[in-house]
């Protein structure tokens, strides 16, 4: 008997809208995380959806996409 998967969480729908703009974008987990200000071992817990980001963090990013916080979470919601 298969085990059924839940659905992704919001973790890890977030973080694979982070890493598709991210890669559309022509970035570097390196890069994004400079631009954020933040540790790139903690963008990557990001895009792996396990960490849960606070709102200045997810404001960071946000911008450092060039997006906005409702576009980046519009993208969660597409995901």
């Amino acid at each position: 008997m298969k085990k059924k998967r839940n659905p992704p969480d919001i973790r890890e729908r977030f973080g694979y809208a982070v890493k598709s703009r991210r890669e559309e974008l022509g970035l570097t987990q390196e890069d994004l995380a400079e631009l954020a200000k933040i540790h790139r071992t903690y963008l990557s817990d990001i895009e792996r959806g396990s960490r849960n980001l606070s709102l200045i963090n997810i404001e960071r990013i946000a911008h450092s996409l060039r997006q906005s916080i409702s576009e980046l979470f519009k993208a969660v919601e597409r995901t």
